[in-house]
This record gives structure tokens, C-alpha cells and sequence, in this order.
């Protein structure tokens, strides 16, 4: 495995590798790291997710008729991606369906993941293709995991999402990994309380908010803020270990999980995506750094 490739300006770096094409670092012009670092809470900075979001019931994937096995999150993030470019400030990675993935995914796919990073902003562009002769049926998202606090001796309870827009006021609810239902959230107009404790009840998942952006900050405090915007995707997941791990994930996704008591075939899964032949599809998240 080489080494993850660094994309930059006088503002802001990221790193990326191409085991699951994941960002790995995010730093700003000071040398501040705003990524997650994979430590034992959880083992993964910003993981990919393709074909699926979230489980499948009993982790397997059925088209027409025929079974196959596909864990949480779909293989995306765990495969090895191919270098289309590796510039200064922009990188882009692949991947194709293959032998392997159809074991798993019976469908022919291009996956591209571009990082480019401008001033204090990066931007990531998800772009899937259908270069097959039948419907693509997927689901894609985004999983990035910010540190949380934002900088040392801040209170995680310091913290709040703040939404461009009134903010939602319940979020569906999660049974075995599964939708069931609406929970109930601490949002008062634009701001949406954080806390460890918010998440033992697993992930917020947001279903059909639409495109926006958040501000993820500790008003008052000394801390930088970062902005983390997305177009195309139409979900959001919010999730943190309610176990003390210092991060947030702020998850742009086109997609959910399934609700609790579907099983059928995997076009008809609700929410997916579909692709004609020939079609491709783009998606953009944004985090830019301030103060």
C-alpha cells in the first residue's frame, strides 16, 4: 500500500489513500488536525459508502431472486481504488465493478471520488456511473469523522450543529440498524444541541432533508469552526460513540438504511437511486475551516 497522497494550499491539506479512497487528514494553515485519526474507538477516518447505506436484513442483497452477501455500509470502503490523478491541490481515484464486487453486487458501476482543495475549503465529488446495459439500483454517502471537541479543554457540550435554515426538530429512529419510527431532537431554530448522550439511541438520521450545509462550532469558545455543505445527496446522518470517542460524524448520504421489516429485492428498496444505462450521477460535500 503507498503511502496516502497530499493535496494543499497555504490554507488548508488533506491526505488521501487508496485503500477505500478515504480522506485521512485534514489540517489547516496552523497544522490543527479536524480528522478523526482511527484510533481503537473506531477504526476509520472517513469510509465511502457503495452500494449501500447503512444494513441490508441478515446482510445480504437479493436481485431476482438470487441472495448475495453485502455487510453494513456496502465493500466500497474497504477496497482498494485506482489513481486517476494526483495533483497539488486535486486528486481523483476510481473504481470499477469487477469479479470480486459482483460476487457481492451483481451490477456494472463506476464509482469516482475527486478531493480538491481550494483557499480554506475542500471539496469532494462523488460521481457514479452506469456503464451497463441494465438499471443501476445503489445508494452512496459520505461518513467523515470531525474531532469533537474542536480543540483541547472545550466541553463536548460546548458544541451545536447549526443549520443554514431552521433546524429539524425529530429524526428517524433506529432499531437494529433499521428505520423504526421518529425520535425527538434537541433543536431550538438553527441549532441543534450536541451531546455524547444524544447518540445512545445509535445515529440521527435526517431522511429527504435536501441539499444545505451546517456549521459545526463551540460558540465562545476559542476553537475554529468548520462549515460542512452538500448538493445531490438528500439525507444527513449525524452519529458519535456515546462512549467518550472524541469525534462526529456529519454524514451527507443519498440513501438510508431500510425500515425495520423490509426484505424484498434490492431495486425496489426504498430510497435507492437508480441510473439508466449510460447515465451518471454527482454528488458534493464541502467542509471549509474557519477561525
Amino acid at each position: 500500500m503507498s503511502e496516502p497522497h497530499r493535496i494543499g494550499t497555504i490554507g488548508l491539506s488533506a491526505r488521501i489513500k487508496e485503500d477505500g479512497a478515504e480522506l485521512t487528514s485534514l489540517r489547516d494553515r496552523e497544522g490543527r488536525e479536524f480528522l478523526w485519526q482511527a484510533g481503537p474507538e473506531w477504526p476509520r477516518h472517513a469510509p465511502v459508502l457503495f452500494p449501500i447505506v447503512g444494513r441490508l436484513p441478515g446482510d445480504r442483497l437479493i436481485v431476482d431472486g438470487q441472495s448475495y452477501p453485502l455487510t453494513q455500509h456496502g465493500f466500497a470502503r474497504d477496497s482498494r481504488f485506482e489513481w486517476l490523478e494526483k495533483g497539488e491541490t486535486r486528486a481523483r481515484l476510481v473504481l470499477r465493478d469487477s469479479e470480486e464486487s459482483r460476487a457481492r453486487f451483481p451490477f456494472a458501476f463506476e464509482l469516482e471520488l475527486a478531493y480538491e482543495v481550494s483557499e480554506d475549503t475542500l471539496t469532494v465529488t462523488t460521481t457514479v456511473r452506469n456503464p451497463g446495459t441494465v438499471s443501476l439500483p445503489y445508494a452512496v454517502g459520505a461518513h467523515p469523522a470531525f474531532r469533537w471537541p474542536l480543540a483541547e479543554g472545550i466541553a463536548k457540550e460546548a458544541h451545536e450543529l447549526r443549520f443554514e435554515g431552521a433546524a429539524p426538530v425529530s429524526a428517524c429512529a433506529l432499531e437494529g440498524g433499521f428505520l423504526k419510527g421518529e425520535r425527538s431532537v434537541p433543536a431550538v431554530g438553527e441549532m441543534l444541541e450536541l451531546s455524547p448522550e444524544l447518540f445512545a439511541g445509535d445515529a440521527l438520521v435526517f431522511g429527504g432533508i435536501g441539499e444545505g450545509a451546517v456549521r459545526f462550532e463551540a460558540p465562545g469558545a476559542e476553537a475554529p469552526s468548520l462549515r460542512v455543505s452538500w448538493q445531490g445527496f438528500r439525507d444527513l446522518g449525524v452519529w458519535s460513540k456515546p462512549q467518550g470517542a472524541p469525534f462526529l460524524c456529519i454524514e451527507p448520504w443519498a440513501g438510508t438504511t431500510p425500515p425495520l421489516g423490509w426484505d424484498g429485492e434490492f431495486a425496489d428498496k426504498p430510497g435507492n437511486e437508480h441510473l439508466s444505462p449510460g447515465e451518471a450521477r454527482f454528488y458534493v460535500w464541502t467542509v471549509s475551516v474557519a477561525g
